[in-house]
Formats: structure tokens, C-alpha cells, sequence
């Protein structure tokens, strides 16, 4: 009765909905050519590529960072067993883009259709799959209710649940938990995050997995930016400023502009994490009077600059093998869910970001309990944490390798997950 009603009134969602989704497509870079894919509008190539992997898992991702780890989860399975065929999909134009330039040889890769029953029940009916397999928390009710009608089979993957979302599920439980508890399983990263979702959903086959990302695949041949054709030669100590956020952009090019009075060596680099944001962020470079490259200009600085606003997406593991000291965005300036701290640990590099990571406690704590990580209680706190570590290369590499070390003994996840992703194929 509850998707009844979500099926009425998701037109009028959609609507209201429609001109973001247009404003994101037209700003953010990516694979935009097989768009219509997203209201199931597939091409005769696409219908053939399809009907080649019918009964493939079909394994569903939404942006650059959960389809680095389901892209990592394909090549291991494939490893495992070279006869299953994989269908991947992701949500945004930069998740296409990565997913189709890393897909191993054999692997479709399509957008998600938007969660109307139309255009499910229509990809379903062309994808085909033996399983569909949702990387996080992306609880889609025509997805979940499609999986179950077509092949039967359904999983959530590398989830994990915020106590801010654990608290609003518990508001709509009457419609959330019946989606939830329609999973074969739900393999989660923590101990807490099995404990919220079995609050939400007591009926559903909960596991802890552990954290796929831990298992991250670095490439060995991975090559960071000439960053020469930006700050030019010589000595330099290059800040990253990963992920950012709105407000933490100034925040950290204000703390720049007054460590570079002591450390005239000192470059910066911000990644924000919406690369659309990245004229509201050169007007604030330009009112601090900071000299800067914006790198999807295309052009290099005539004379070298300070700061490089580097607004482009699947990159940041490239900038990160070149950078001194990583700043961990969505920590600071008012935000404290916090991103991904294990791609700079798996780098050795030392990491700085805020005290509270409601979205990455567990990752956070791995980190806090090795001493491996420097976090900050307030933004007053950064210049000096940042100062320390520039002034300081042995104490940078020694908190770098502590970093590398501590991430390192929670690998496993991924083949955990396998296991359990291929006995529901198999048994149930």
C-alpha cells in the first residue's frame, strides 16, 4: 500500500526534483552521452551489449567514491570466479565516467534508472539479473520491489547508518523497515551500524563485514600532476585540501595566507567535492587577494601561482600522491559528517581533519587509536595543527606510515562480502 502511495505522489517529487537533476548535469563534468538511460532509454547497441550479460549481478554504485569500491569488488569476484558476468550501474555522470574507464573487459555499464516504476520495471526487464547487488544506503523502493519480483535476490553492501539517519528512519519505520527487511542480506561496516539497522528493521539478515574501503586497490603505477606547471620549480610543501566543502574553502585559504608569511614554500591545492562549486570558490580566491590556477580552464599560469583550484572529479587519489599534508573536507567551518580517511592512510599520508566525523567514526577511531591521525576541536585549532606538520617532515612521515599501518590490519571486507554475496546466489 506504502509503495502504492510513493508511486502516486512521485510525479509531483520528481517535478520539484527535475531542475536540480538538469542544473547538475549541465554543470558537473562526466559521461553524460547515455543519460536517457536514466528513464530507461537504452540505445540498439546498448539492448545487445545487455542481452550478452543476461543473468549477470547487477551492482549498483551512485558516485566516484562507491564505484572505486565496487569496481574493486568486480575484479576480485572476477578473480574468484571468471564465469560471472557483471552489470554496473552508478547515479551520477562522474561515477559513469570512472566506471567506464576502470571496468574490467566484459562488464556493462549503465546509469541507474530513476526510482519510478515505469522506468524500472523496463531496465529490469532489459538488464535481466540474477541479483542486484546496492553498494551504502540507497534505498530506492521500486528498485528493492523490482529486485525481489524479477530474480528474488537482493543485497546492501558496505552499508553504513549515521545516528542522525537511524534517528529519521525510526520516524517512517512503518515504510523503511518493510524495504530493509526485503533484503537477502545487509552486510554492514561496523558493529554500530548493525546495531542501527537492526533498531530500524529487527526482521532483516544483518552482517558485519567490515569496510570495503580499507580494501582499496592503490595503483602501482599511479602518477600524480606536474605541479610544476602551476607553483614552478624548487622546494615546495603542497597542501591538499580534499572534499571540500562550502565555507571550509576560505576557512583553509585564510589559514594559507597567513602560514605562507612563515613557510614561504608552502602551495596549496582545494579539490572541492562538487566540482560545479568551483566559480563561487575562485570569486572567494580572488576577494582574499590569492593568487590561483583554475585547473578546468585548461590553461597554465603564465607565472607561477600559490593555489591551485583543482574543480575536476576522479583525480583526488593523484593529487594525494603528491601532497605534504591532507586536509580531510566536510570536517570544518560548521560541517561534521566528515569523508573518506582511508585513501590518504593508504598513502602514508598524514591526515588533518576535525574532531567529530558522524559519517566516519569507525575509519576515524582506526586511525585516533594508533595515533595516526591529527584531528582539531574548533577552526581556530587548524593553523596550528597545519603548522606542526610543515615545519616538521619526520613527524609528517612518521604520522604518514603510523596512518598506512593502522588501515592496513582491517583489510578483508571485500572477500568477506563474496563469500556471502555468492551463497545467497547459490542457496537461497
Amino acid at each position: 500500500m506504502m509503495l502504492f502511495f510513493y508511486n502516486i505522489f512521485f510525479p509531483i517529487g520528481f517535478i520539484l526534483f527535475l531542475p536540480g537533476l538538469l542544473y547538475k548535469l549541465i554543470m558537473r563534468p562526466g559521461w553524460k552521452k547515455t543519460f536517457g538511460e536514466r528513464f530507461s532509454i537504452f540505445s540498439p547497441e546498448a539492448r545487445r551489449k545487455l542481452k550478452e550479460t543476461e543473468g549477470a549481478v547487477w551492482i549498483h554504485s551512485v558516485s566516484v567514491g562507491e564505484t572505486m569500491i565496487a569496481l574493486s569488488l568486480i575484479k576480485k569476484w572476477q578473480a574468484e570466479d571468471s564465469s560471472r558476468k557483471f552489470v554496473l550501474s552508478t547515479t551520477t555522470t562522474t561515477g559513469q565516467e570512472l566506471a567506464r574507464s576502470k571496468v574490467p573487459s566484459g562488464v556493462n555499464v549503465i546509469f541507474c534508472p530513476i526510482d519510478f516504476s515505469l522506468f524500472v520495471k523496463r531496465t529490469f526487464r532489459i538488464v535481466k539479473p540474477s541479483m542486484l547487488v546496492i553498494f551504502e544506503t540507497e534505498i530506492w523502493p521500486n528498485m528493492i520491489d523490482q529486485a525481489v519480483k524479477e530474480c528474488g535476490k537482493l543485497a546492501l553492501v558496505n552499508a553504513r547508518m549515521s545516528d542522525k539517519s537511524a534517528h529519521g528512519y525510526s520516524k517512517i519505520a512503518f515504510f523503511i523497515r518493510p524495504l530493509l527487511e526485503k533484503f537477502k542480506i545487509i552486510c554492514v561496516q561496523s558493529e554500530n551500524d548493525k546495531n542501527r539497522f537492526s533498531s530500524v528493521a529487527p526482521g532483516a539478515d544483518v552482517r558485519t563485514c567490515g569496510n570495503m574501503k580499507f580494501d582499496q586497490d592503490i595503483p602501482e603505477n599511479l602518477k600524480g600532476p606536474d605541479l610544476n606547471e602551476y607553483f614552478g620549480t624548487g622546494e615546495k610543501t603542497v597542501i591538499l585540501a580534499a572534499s571540500t566543502h562550502p565555507g571550509e574553502e576560505k576557512l583553509i585559504a585564510e589559514t594559507f595566507i597567513r602560514l605562507k608569511k612563515d613557510f614561504a614554500s608552502l602551495r596549496l591545492v582545494i579539490m572541492p567535492r562538487h566540482a560545479e562549486r568551483g566559480g563561487e570558490i575562485a570569486s572567494d580566491l580572488k576577494a582574499l587577494r590569492l593568487s590561483f590556477a583554475r585547473k578546468t580552464s585548461g590553461e597554465k599560469p603564465s607565472s607561477p601561482v600559490e593555489c591551485l583550484l583543482a574543480d575536476t572529479t576522479g583525480e583526488m587519489l593523484s593529487f594525494m600522491k603528491v601532497a605534504d599534508v591532507v586536509i580531510m573536507g566536510k570536517s570544518l567551518a560548521g560541517n561534521d559528517e566528515g569523508h573518506n580517511l582511508i585513501e590518504p592512510a593508504l598513502l602514508a599520508k598524514p591526515v588533518v581533519t576535525g574532531s567529530v566525523l558522524k559519517n566516519f567514526r569507525f575509519a576515524l577511531n582506526v586511525l585516533k587509536e594508533k595515533d595516526a591521525v591529527i584531528t582539531v576541536d574548533s577552526d581556530l585549532d587548524l593553523e596550528t595543527a597545519l603548522r606542526r606538520l610543515i615545519d616538521d617532515v619526520s613527524f609528517r612521515e612518521e604520522l604518514g606510515n603510523r596512518a598506512r599501518e593502522a588501515v592496513s590490519v582491517h583489510t578483508g571486507a571485500t572477500g568477506k562480502t563474496i563469500k556471502l554475496l555468492e551463497d545467497i546466489l547459490w542457496n537461497r
